[in-house]
Parts: C-alpha cells; sequence; structure tokens
C-alpha cells in the first residue's frame, strides 16, 4: 500500500469536496508513512496534501490579539461604510468583525452563519479573516459564497433558509468601489433582515472599548473551491461549507414566479416576438444571477445582458441603478427598440426599471403598480396579500393602492432594517424606498433581480408595455411627481447647521398654516415636523428620521442627511408633489415650484455653497 492509496480520494485535486476523512484513514496514513525510507519521508512531510491533512487532524487553538480603539465605527442605516484604505488599517476590520460576534452574546457558540459580498475590492480578504475569527470565537460553521460573493439578496434568502444565526455582508451597495473607494460590512439577523437599532447600538458601544480580538492566524482557508472543509478547533468541529454563489437564490424566485410562462413570455416561445431586453448588472454581484436566470432560465439572448462580470472596482462603472450613473443602459434603451431595460447596484438590492425609449418608472411608482398587481403571482396567490409599506421619504403613492384594496400602509424611517418586525409579525407583505429598492416578505432585504421579475410578471399578465401601465395607474389613482435631489460629499458642519436651522423654522407653531407659492402654484403647510416612527409590534421609538413639511394637497418636502455615505455628508432633498387629474405633464415642469419653495425653506445653497445637486433622480 501506498501512501496515496491509503489517502483514497482525499486528495483529489478534482473533488468538489475537501473534507478530511475519518480517524482510521488518517491513521492509516501515519501507517504507511511510518514504512517509508527516508527519502520518501521527507518527500510525504514536505508534500502540500499531506500538511493540508495533518494541519486540519490537529486541534487549533485560538490566539487572542491585543488592539485599540478606532473612533467612528458606528453602522449606519445598513452597516459600516468608510474608504478602503480605512478598513485596511492594521487592525481596523478585525475590531469591527469581533464586536459583530460579541455582539451576539452566548447564542454565538454553535451557531452557524452566512458570509459573502459584492465582490468589490477587500472582499475576498475580508471574507477569508472573518472565516478564521468565526473559527476562534466559537462559530460551528459557515456558510461562505464562492470567491465570497453573495448578493445582499441571496445572504438573506440563505439565512432563512438554513436557520442561520445570522450573517456578515462585506458591501458597501451602491457606492463606487476599488482601492480608493469604499468597502463596507453589515450584520444581518436570524430572520435575514439588517441588525434593528438596539443591535447596531451595541457593536458601537462594543467597539469604543475593545482591546482584544480572537482569531487562528494558522487556520487554511480557500474560498475559491466549491466544497465542504471540517477542522477541529478548542476540540470541537468547525465547518466551513464554500457555496455555489447563485444556486439557492435562483431556486428561490423559481418558488415565487412563473417560470414557465415568464420563459414564454420572454423567449416568445408562443408570440414569436422575443422581449427586447437590455439587463445591466453594472459589474457588480447580480452578473452571475443575470446570467442564470434571464439567460439560461428564461431564454433571453446572450445581447440582452450586459456588464456581467463582478470586478473589484465595477469596471470603472458607479455601482447606483439611477439616470444618472446608469446612464449608458438610458441611452441604449433611448437610441434602441427595447421593451425594457433594468439596471442594479453592486450589491444586487437596488433596481431602476425603464420601459421603451427609456421611458423612467420612479422607484415610488414602481412600489405602487407592483402592489397593484400582486395577485398575478403565484407567491402572493399562494400566501395572501398582507400590508404594504414605504420609507418616509418614498412618494406616497402606494398609500392609495393601499386604500383601495383595504390594506394596512406603514410609513418607516429609511432603513430596510424598520420593515422586518411589520413582516414577522404578518402585517406586510410588500414595501420600498424611494432610494431604488423593492422588495416582499420573501426575504427581509430589499431585492433588485426579483423587482424586475415582477415587471416582468406584470407585463405579461396585461399584455402591456411598461408606459401603458403607468398611465393607466394614474388614470385610477393620480400621479405622484416625485424627484430626489442629492448632493454628495458636502461639508458636514454647515449641513448639520443647515438641519438644526431648518427644523427650529418648521417646527415653530407659527409655520403650520403658513403659505407659500411659486410658478403660479400655492401650497399651505399641513403638518411639519422631524419624523419620529414608533414599531407597532416591538413600540421601540426612532426619533429625528428627517424633516418632513407635508402641505395639504399631500404633496411634501422633505430633507435628511444620508447615513450611506462613507465621507463627509450627502445632503437628500425629496420633492412629491401630487396630481389627481394633470398626470402626463413632464415631471420636471410640475415639480419646479415645490423645488424652488424646498430651496427657500432650507436655505439649502446658502449652506452648503452648491447650486446644483450631485445626482438628480
Amino acid at each position: 500500500m501506498t501512501w496515496k492509496s491509503a489517502a483514497g480520494g482525499l486528495f483529489d485535486r478534482t473533488s468538489s469536496s475537501s473534507t478530511v476523512g475519518s480517524r482510521e484513514q488518517f491513521n492509516s496514513i501515519i501507517r504507511v508513512y511510518k514504512r517509508h525510507s527516508i527519502i520518501q519521508k521527507f518527500r510525504l512531510l514536505v508534500s502540500q496534501e499531506f500538511v493540508r491533512v495533518i494541519l486540519r487532524k490537529m486541534s487549533l487553538t485560538a490566539e487572542t490579539v491585543a488592539t485599540t480603539v478606532y473612533e467612528g465605527q458606528k453602522p449606519g442605516t445598513s452597516g459600516l461604510r468608510k474608504k478602503v484604505k480605512v478598513f485596511i488599517q492594521p487592525n481596523y476590520t478585525e475590531n469591527f468583525v469581533q464586536c459583530i460576534l460579541d455582539a451576539n452574546g452566548a447564542a454565538l457558540k454553535g451557531s452557524t452563519l452566512v458570509v459573502g459580498g459584492d465582490g468589490r475590492y477587500y472582499c475576498k480578504e475580508a471574507a477569508e479573516l472573518i472565516i478564521r475569527m468565526c473559527a476562534a470565537n466559537g462559530v460551528s460553521k459557515l456558510l461562505v459564497g464562492q470567491n465570497g460573493i453573495l448578493s445582499t439578496p441571496a445572504v438573506s434568502s440563505l439565512i432563512r433558509h438554513h436557520k442561520a444565526l445570522g450573517g456578515i455582508v462585506l458591501t458597501a451597495s451602491h457606492n463606487p468601489g476599488g482601492p480608493e473607494n469604499d468597502f463596507g460590512i453589515k450584520f444581518n439577523c436570524e430572520n435575514g433582515g439588517p441588525a434593528p437599532d438596539a443591535f447596531t447600538n451595541k457593536i458601537y458601544q462594543l467597539s469604543t472599548a475593545i482591546k482584544e480580538y480572537k482569531t487562528i492566524k494558522s487556520l487554511p482557508v480557500d474560498i475559491t473551491k466549491v466544497g465542504t472543509t471540517t477542522h477541529t478547533v478548542n476540540n470541537q468541529p468547525f465547518v466551513v461549507e464554500v457555496i455555489d454563489s447563485v444556486a439557492n437564490y435562483v431556486n428561490h424566485m423559481k418558488e415565487i414566479f412563473d417560470f414557465a410562462k415568464l420563459k414564454d413570455y420572454v423567449s416568445g416561445t408562443s408570440s414569436g416576438k422575443p422581449l427586447k431586453m437590455r439587463i445591466d448588472s453594472l459589474n457588480g454581484v447580480t452578473g452571475s444571477y443575470v446570467r442564470e436566470i434571464f439567460l439560461n432560465c428564461l431564454g433571453a439572448s446572450e445581447q440582452s445582458v450586459v456588464h456581467t462580470t463582478p470586478l473589484p472596482d465595477f469596471g470603472g462603472l458607479h455601482p447606483d441603478p439611477n439616470l444618472t450613473y446608469a446612464k449608458d443602459l438610458v441611452d441604449a434603451v433611448a437610441n434602441g427598440d427595447y421593451d425594457i431595460g433594468a439596471a442594479f447596484d453592486g450589491d444586487g438590492d437596488r433596481n431602476m426599471i425603464i420601459g421603451h425609449k427609456a421611458f423612467f418608472v420612479t422607484p415610488s411608482d414602481s412600489l405602487a403598480v407592483i402592489a397593484h398587481y400582486l395577485e398575478c403571482m403565484p407567491y402572493f396567490q399562494k400566501n395572501g396579500i398582507q400590508g404594504f409599506a414605504r420609507s418616509m421619504p418614498t412618494a406616497s403613492t402606494v398609500d392609495l393602492v393601499g386604500k383601495k384594496l383595504g390594506k394596512e400602509v406603514f410609513e418607516v424611517p429609511t432603513g430596510w432594517k424598520y420593515f422586518g418586525n411589520l413582516m414577522d409579525a404578518g402585517r406586510l407583505c410588500l414595501c420600498g424606498e424611494e432610494s431604488f429598492g423593492t422588495g416582499s416578505n420573501h426575504i427581509r432585504e430589499k431585492d433588485g433581480i426579483w423587482a424586475v421579475l415582477a415587471w416582468l410578471s406584470i407585463m405579461q399578465h396585461t399584455g402591456k408595455g411598461i408606459e401603458d401601465i403607468l398611465k393607466n395607474h394614474w388614470a385610477i389613482y393620480g400621479r405622484n411627481y416625485f424627484t430626489r435631489y442629492d448632493y454628495e460629499e458636502c461639508e458636514l458642519d454647515p449641513c448639520n447647521d443647515m438641519m438644526a436651522t431648518m427644523e427650529k423654522t418648521i417646527t415653530d407653531a407659527a409655520f403650520v398654516g403658513k403659505e407659500f407659492s411659486s410658478g403660479g402654484k400655492s401650497y399651505k403647510v399641513k403638518v411639519a415636523d422631524n419624523f419620529s416612527y414608533t414599531d407597532p409590534v416591538d413600540k421601540s421609538v426612532s426619533t429625528k428620521q428627517g424633516l418632513r413639511i407635508v402641505f395639504e394637497d399631500g404633496s411634501r418636502i422633505v430633507m435628511r442627511l444620508s447615513g450611506t455615505g462613507s465621507s463627509g455628508a450627502t445632503v437628500r432633498l425629496y420633492i412629491d408633489s401630487y396630481e389627481k387629474d394633470n398626470v402626463l405633464g413632464q415631471a420636471s415642469e410640475m415639480l419646479k415650484p415645490l423645488i424652488d419653495i424646498a430651496l427657500e425653506i432650507s436655505q439649502l445653497p446658502k449652506f452648503t455653497g452648491r447650486n446644483a445637486p450631485t445626482v438628480i433622480t
């Protein structure tokens, strides 16, 4: 018997699994080793395969590394986002990961966690670091996306499917990538949704006093191959299962939508007229998912998808699916003969929908239209339709659908975590944010590909194009003309002064009832406040969620500072102007009077020094 035959298939490099064999098999290898000559023993000892087996059979021990506090590790609405150069500082990432793990308390021991991200710069290195730290901190099993790749919706789906304790998601979402740009880490809880305020506050508190972290630097890690590896850590098994990044999510979508009908519609099998699509992944994480779903499952042509290779710097593209950063898509659809165009952000939770000749669907309208047509999708036929919800800055379009259908409608602060309790309590099945996020209770994250599949289902069900679907919707409900002005990377202190000054102005008792006029239109203030929210399920209270002015006709002005940037301040100004009858006007013209009033009340140009926004959506 040779040492290779004793090992059996253990060292087969083509094997899909790297699971270490039984103790008997290991002992057999050692016996063979002892019978070899000195030269043969030396060759065996230096062989990579033998060393790998020895390391795995040894019980590894966690080591404690001293560290010091980094200021500013306070998670925002979706985790901690900073420049890459901040995360790669000595122990910076380790500190934050240790605080995430410690925030789970006793539940961490023996748990299962999911790890993956959008493939941006530093993603793979961070995933490997997290694996070693999870091993040292008593986690029993990790489900890791191959090469560290998992979309944010896929992470949520995996957490729920495997009943995991949670997941560590490596993404800065729609922020640019590359060594000079952004990275991020967030934690999703056992329901699959972003950690609530109480949990992220605990992470931050721990980060202000951390003195050490745990890791196993000698733990061998290879996340490039699908398969399962079992290590022994502190005499306990530690399993790392590297999984296909796409399979679970695609199977989940097949449970929600009628793929047979969609394939017939997209491929044109019955009609002889294939749907003309342009689906743009912007070199983000959705590329592999898009190819599997739209090409392999639904029969679209190769020309239907673009930028489907996830790249660490997104190939120089800005992975934010809006009219500014997805301009190539908009131009292509405007100049081509496409029925639908769609784009996704870096981690796959946001989406933009455009119709023929780049007819733009606002996220607020997208949410409302999907709400109106939910019954055409098998998932909702089976599970029923509960309530709807939107983030406070999102136009109140879906409110009108909810009222017509007799469903509860909730207005929550910005941040997907605020939808989770309502979903878990069975009071919510569809929700959205104006920041190009739409999703349902199939997971606890917004889901870009899900939104596109929902639109394809509506198109197939109605037999109409996107523009006609919208015009029909406005004829029923009226139209909320909506825009968002983003002023990115402003100086923080003047922005804080602006918000404080505006809050003082609008909360003065004399402000309610005041009338503002511009461009021949007048608006009378009905409500003005700094929005606060009491969760109807757990009664938790979130305050100071954005300045809000609501006028008597339902039009609104909202202003807030974003929590998703990595530096400076991003001012977001939201304008929501409702028209019952004049629904076919030009949005820019219809919104101008209210925009001018908003700039007057906020004094935004004075405080920021900006005469124009960075991005208009």
